[in-house]
């Protein structure tokens, strides 16, 4: 799988590169390289702007966002189901591994959901954002061709866009488009496939449960929040738009360089929990998150086991989860560290972008444009990192599962 992504990322590079993509500004090879990683890993940030592509540049960027978002290992068993009709018990296995809530005679069902629910929904996305660029004023065909690059772009999570304000001063309909296609991204193609096909039968799953709990609340509560923080200078629609985003999207309708501390920070925090597993966003997952404090207050409540509506968290969920956040704490800080070392960046900045670029979010302080080789090298590993983590980590535990048959007496460490 990561040799997949790694190839599809050179391949990115070379197409880049290719005579007929031009940049106003020019390309070299690391540029190259940095935007074809971005893309492919969904994650949004620039060290050139995207409106210097021509047409094909930026066509080119979108059908990296496409596949990156799909996934390779999803992507080429889909192509095997279309070709042969069926997947081999080798390709579900390899498929259901990376979400331990998928049986294995689901995994076609699931791949063929997948694509019908990334057609459908780019698609919806596409019309409402023609219609509501083309209310902003654009021509129809400029409508046209901005609603196909957002709502592939919003529905993957990438953030990329072809105006270098992002999505500020948009119509209000392009903003709740972007906004819903972002979610719909965000929570997952299990729980959407859960929705739609389970729910009659025997009810939707803990997992679907807790997906829909806690992002509701972040999305609420980091609503209120950004609209407390920024005491009414950001608008209601606006401070939505922003608590959506962040978590892994990375479009934005206000200046980020002007808004105040405290909402930095609360990005922060969103951008480290990010979206949902199975879908196209980044950070440790809700999931990870609801585990771990679920498990903090089991703790401080003096209980033995997790046990969530009647169903009890075994200890192995909940060592995964917490070694997945510190994992990813320890990556940030050495990432965070080198930019502010290679860089001379300021530590605000240099965190922020190093949250940003694992979170595979795409939000901007300003620094990423500024980087020298080293600092684009950085990012370049942290969204690598970021996009195939978590994944990589899930397969090697899932794998390599082994039945521990020789019990030591515990030790009182204080």
């Amino acid at each position: 799988m990561v040799l997949s992504f790694l190839f599809l990322i050179l391949f990115g590079t070379a197409l880049l590169r290719m005579p007929w993509v031009n940049h106003s500004d020019g390309l070299t090879w690391t540029d190259a390289l940095f935007t074809s990683t971005s893309a492919v890993c969904v994650t949004g940030l620039t060290v050139v702007p995207t409106s210097g592509f021509n047409l094909w540049g930026q066509l080119s960027i979108l059908l990296l966002i496409q596949l990156g978002a799909l996934g390779i290992m999803t992507l080429t068993s889909s192509f095997l189901l279309a070709v042969k009709g069926k997947l081999s018990l080798r390709h579900r296995m390899s498929f259901s591994h990376l979400s331990e809530n998928i049986n294995l005679n689901d995994a076609t069902f699931v791949l063929k959901s997948i694509l019908k629910i990334t057609l459908i929904s780019e698609t919806a996305g596409f019309l409402l954002l023609t219609l509501g660029f083309h209310r902003q004023g654009l021509a129809w065909r400029d409508a046209l061709y901005q609603g196909l690059f957002h709502s592939i772009s919003a529905f993957c999570n990438a953030g990329f866009s072809p105006y270098d304000q992002s999505l500020t001063g948009t119509h209000w309909l392009v903003k709740l488009t972007t906004t819903l296609l972002i979610i719909t991204g965000g929570i997952g193609y299990f729980v959407i496939v859960d929705l739609l096909h389970r729910r009659r039968k025997r009810g939707v799953s803990i997992h679907t449960r807790v997906v829909l709990t806690v992002t509701a609340v972040l999305i609420i509560g980091g609503m209120i929040l950004i609209y407390f923080f920024e005491k009414g200078e950001t608008g209601w629609l606006d401070a939505f738009f922003q608590s959506v985003t962040t978590r892994t999207a990375g479009f934005n309708t206000v200046d980020l360089t002007a808004l105040h501390d405290t909402t930095i920070f609360l990005f922060l925090i969103l951008m480290f929990i990010g979206a949902s597993p199975g879908s196209t966003g980044g950070g440790i997952k809700t999931t990870t998150f609801f585990i771990m404090i679920y498990a903090i207050i089991s703790v401080l409540k003096g209980k033995q086991t997790v046990v969530y509506r009647h169903r009890s968290i075994s200890s192995r969920t909940i060592l995964k989860a917490f070694a997945t956040a510190i994992s990813y704490f320890i990556v940030l800080s050495a990432g965070t560290l080198l930019l502010m070392d290679m860089e001379g960046a300021p530590l605000k900045e240099s965190l922020f972008e190093a949250v940003s670029a694992m979170g595979t979010v795409g939000l901007s302080l300003g620094l990423t444009p500024m980087l020298g080789t080293a600092g684009k090298w950085i990012i370049i590993i942290l969204m690598f990192i970021g996009r195939l983590g978590p994944a990589s980590f899930a397969l090697a535990t899932s794998v390599k599962r082994k039945e521990i048959k020789i019990h030591y007496p515990e030790a009182e460490i204080y």
